[in-house]
């Protein structure tokens, strides 16, 4: 059974109250982004996120964006690379065009995900950085053990 087909623990509607940040729908952001704790973006964002908290894109949220964070939960819309120290959960109809880093990665039946996928221990969102899109590695990789 492949790792990001397990859940290893149950996710949790998120509630207003627990929010750090939220960009709304009627947001255009271009640039980097940096935060602490959880922030849920409804709106456009383009450049590049960097935390080590949590980044929830929400149903309406478009991002064309590398993004380096603790958790990162997609309802929407992603292009660009996700490397999350923690978890990466794609839910519902979200759309991801990039390549995955992390420890642990949930996809949901309904979730358009063209990419890579790289699951390793946890590290550091600092010490690792983003592979860009066009430099990935392309080579085949045996799973047998």
């Amino acid at each position: 059974m492949l790792g990001f087909m397990r859940r290893s623990r149950p996710s949790r509607p998120i509630r207003s109250r627990d929010l750090t940040a939220f960009i709304d729908e009627g947001s255009d952001i271009e640039g980097t982004y940096s935060f602490s704790g959880t922030v849920m973006l409804n709106g456009k964002l383009a450049g590049e996120i960097v935390s080590n908290d949590t980044l929830i894109v929400g149903e309406k949220g478009v991002v064309h964006a590398n993004i380096r964070a603790g958790v990162v939960i997609v309802s929407g819309e992603i292009v660009g690379n996700v490397l999350a120290s923690e978890r990466v959960e794609l839910r519902g109809k979200a759309r991801l065009f990039g390549d995955v880093e992390s420890p642990v990665v949930v996809v949901e039946e309904g979730v358009l995900f063209e990419g890579h996928c790289r699951m390793r221990t946890s590290t550091p969102v600092e010490a690792t950085a983003v592979v860009a899109a066009a430099g990935r590695d392309r080579s085949v990789v045996s799973l047998t053990r």
